[in-house]
């Protein structure tokens, strides 16, 4: 597999840059961290060679200085919102990530609900965390925020809100996912500190987009593409430009939100260190780039794997046309079509020539291996099946499953489970091929290929099962699909 970033140096650099940002605030920073933190996949896509848990890797070598603070939106709580990629609430979540943190020897210091307001359900959960011994605040609505800076920096603002008791010179201040008050909880302890004269920084840190790279460079066009329900627009920060007769890039949100940011900085401590809102970062990922032409390909792939979720999703009636004619526009921008993307012209082709359901997948290595659906096997079963043989050099002619083992599992299923389809689901494949594997050489042969799938890339003709397409995004391959349905009734599933 290609690679065009550099890991073990973007853990180096981006680790040493924390440190001088600490350092430069007299050794107290408030690091507000976005993103992913465990599985960044997005940014593994983007910039291959970027490990998904990069991110956590680098706090790692930070441990002694770091201390977490996990935020939560009160309102959320009290809403049950769910992660959609987790399927968990955000409440679950938080519990998982004090779990995830502390297997990794990261100390977690303690939990803030945001926007409290007595909710019963926020209540409950704090009691919870509490009777487990986690330390939690409580930070209050602030009318008039983040415009009223008069009111929103004074003892009835900001000053209402609990103080966090830490003890590391990091704060890494995080969270479920947006909205969640991770900002204004730095911003609340800037001025708890300040009052007790405690000298201490705020800073932000997201891979994306990447400030350093040219505001329609591949990689900031996919960051907009994965963003592109929330409306986030990819700018030149101006402020910047004035400051420093640069160009760097940033989003809207940020660079409109900078203004009153630096106001209240200035009112908080008199003067404000940051002269733009890139200036507010600390992300070192543009300056581990090692092949650009690689990053630049896999990129415009993203937008691509975007498009086709985006087209899905509104297929599914799950949103409106919004985020797909924002998709489109991506497309036209990065000057790509669907047709740089392999599988979906050999997915396509074979549901031609086959009248049924099929599937295609780029391995890494390049080759292009294609599945089709048949009486015991489905579109995505029979793709993987023949990645694992190419991948294997294995005969295409010998099956990998026997007649013994495949029959009798096709049979419980209609017959005792009531299913209606015989065919065979990815995770059904890969339990039987691991019973063939027993006994058969060649089956053993295709299994010991699974860890070399990760990073296919495969495109269906039809929307896949949520269970193929769960098992095949676990085996670390990119999925995408047409927006229609095998079938034409109301109810899938």
């Amino acid at each position: 597999m290609r690679v065009g970033f550099d890991n073990e140096k973007y853990l180096k650099t981006q680790s040493e840059q924390i440190r001088r940002r600490i350092a430069q605030f007299g050794g107290k920073l408030y690091l507000e961290l976005g993103g992913k933190l465990f599985d960044d996949f997005h940014a593994s896509r983007v910039l291959p060679g970027f490990e998904p848990d990069s991110k956590i890797k680098m706090l790692q070598q930070l441990k002694d200085d770091v201390e977490i603070v996990i935020t939560i939106n009160a309102a959320d709580i009290e809403s049950n919102k769910v992660r959609a990629d987790l399927g968990i609430t955000y409440n679950d979540d938080v519990l998982r990530l004090i779990d995830a943190f502390r297997e990794m020897n990261l100390y977690v210091g303690s939990v803030v609900l945001t926007r409290y307001n007595g909710q019963t359900a926020a209540s409950s959960f704090l009691n919870h965390l509490e009777t487990r011994g986690i330390r939690c605040y409580r930070h209050y609505i602030i009318e008039g925020y983040p415009s009223d800076v008069p009111h929103i920096v004074s003892d009835e603002g900001l000053g209402k809100n609990e103080y966090i008791e830490t003890e590391r010179s990091l704060i890494v201040v995080t969270a479920p996912g947006p909205g969640s008050g991770k900002m204004a909880t730095c911003l609340s302890q800037l001025y708890h500190d300040h009052k007790r004269g405690v000298a201490a920084g705020y800073a932000k840190f997201e891979t994306f987009p990447v400030w350093n790279l040219p505001l329609k460079h591949p990689v900031n066009l996919a960051y907009e593409a994965a963003t592109a329900d929330l409306n986030d627009v990819n700018m030149i920060d101006p402020f910047h430009l004035e400051a420093y007769g640069t160009t760097a890039v940033n989003y809207n949100r940020d660079v409109e939100i900078f203004p009153v940011l630096n106001t209240i900085f200035k009112k908080i401590s008199g003067t404000s260190p940051y002269n733009s809102p890139t200036d507010m970062g600390v992300n070192m990922a543009g300056n581990c780039i090692i092949d650009d032409d690689v990053c630049r390909e896999a990129s415009n792939e993203e937008i691509i794997r975007r498009y086709y979720a985006a087209l899905v999703d509104h297929f599914k009636g799950r949103s409106n046309d919004v985020a797909v004619k924002k998709l489109e526009l991506l497309l036209n921008q990065a000057d790509i079509t669907t047709d740089i993307y392999p599988a979906v012209a050999a997915a396509l082709k074979k549901a031609e020539m086959t009248g049924q359901p099929a599937g295609a997948m780029k391995l890494p290595n390049g080759k292009v291996v294609t599945g089709k659906t048949s009486s015991t096997l489905g579109a995505a079963s029979a793709m993987l099946l023949n990645a694992l043989k190419e991948l294997g050099g294995i005969d295409d002619s010998l099956d990998l499953i026997s007649a013994e083992v495949l029959e009798p599992v096709c049979q419980l299923k209609t017959q005792y489970l009531k299913h209606k389809n015989p065919r065979l689901h990815t995770d059904e494949v890969l339990m039987a091929l691991t019973i063939s594997a027993l006994s058969n050489p060649v089956a053993r042969a295709a299994k010991e290929q699974l860890k070399n799938l990760r990073g296919g890339d495969a495109h269906f003709s039809v929307i896949l099962s949520e269970e193929d397409e769960k098992i095949l995004r676990r085996l670390g391959i990119n999925v995408s699909c047409e927006p229609k349905y095998e079938h034409k009734r109301l109810y899938h599933k």
